[in-house]
C-alpha cells in the first residue's frame, strides 16, 4: 500500500471526526455562552429575593439543549463512521460527508444557544417584576429552540442519507 492509499482510508475517519468535534465544540460553547449569560441575570434577581430561583431555573436550563444536541449528532456521526460499535471504518467521501452533516448542529447550535441565553435573561428580568408571567416568559427564549431544533433534524437528516451510500 503506498502513501498516498493509506492516507486516502485514513482521511474519511479523520473527517468524520473532524465533524463531531465540531458539533460538539460549537454547540457546547453556545450552550456554554447562553446559560452563562442567563446566569448573570439569575443571579441579580436571587439577590432581590432568593425565591425566585425556581422560575429562574427552567429559563437558565433553556440554552442548554444545544450542547445536547451536538453531542448527539458527534455520537452518530462516529457510529456511522464505524467509530463506535465495531463496524467498518468509513472512506474518504462518506468521511466528507459525515463531516459535512456535523455543520448544521455545530453552526445553528452555537447562535442559537447564545441568542436564547439573551432571550432568557431578558425573561428572568420580566419575572423579577411579574412572576405571574412565567408561562410567557418561557415561551419567548424557547421560540430560538426551533432552530436548534431545525440544525438537529437537518443533521439528522443529512446522516440517515449518507449511511445509504
Amino acid at each position: 500500500m503506498d502513501v498516498l492509499s493509506a492516507m486516502t482510508q485514513q482521511l474519511g475517519p479523520v473527517l468524520a471526526v473532524l465533524g463531531a468535534a465540531l458539533a460538539v465544540g460549537f454547540a457546547g460553547s453556545g450552550s456554554a455562552w447562553g446559560i452563562g449569560l442567563a446566569n448573570e441575570a439569575a443571579a441579580g434577581i436571587m439577590t432581590e429575593d432568593p425565591k425566585k430561583f425556581g422560575y429562574a431555573l427552567v429559563l437558565l436550563a433553556l440554552p442548554g439543549t444545544q450542547g445536547i444536541y451536538g453531542l448527539l449528532v458527534a455520537v452518530l456521526a462516529l457510529q456511522n463512521a464505524g467509530l463506535l460499535g465495531g463496524g467498518e471504518l468509513c472512506g474518504l467521501w462518506k468521511g466528507l460527508g459525515i463531516g459535512l452533516s456535523c455543520l448544521p448542529i455545530a453552526i445553528v447550535g452555537f447562535y442559537s444557544a447564545i441568542w436564547q441565553g439573551k432571550s432568557s435573561a431578558a425573561s428572568i428580568l420580566m419575572i423579577s417584576k411579574r412572576p405571574e408571567e412565567i408561562g410567557k416568559a418561557v415561551i419567548l427564549p424557547a421560540m430560538c429552540e426551533t432552530y436548534a431544533v431545525f440544525g438537529l433534524l437537518v443533521s439528522i437528516l443529512m446522516l440517515t442519507g449518507i449511511g445509504k451510500f
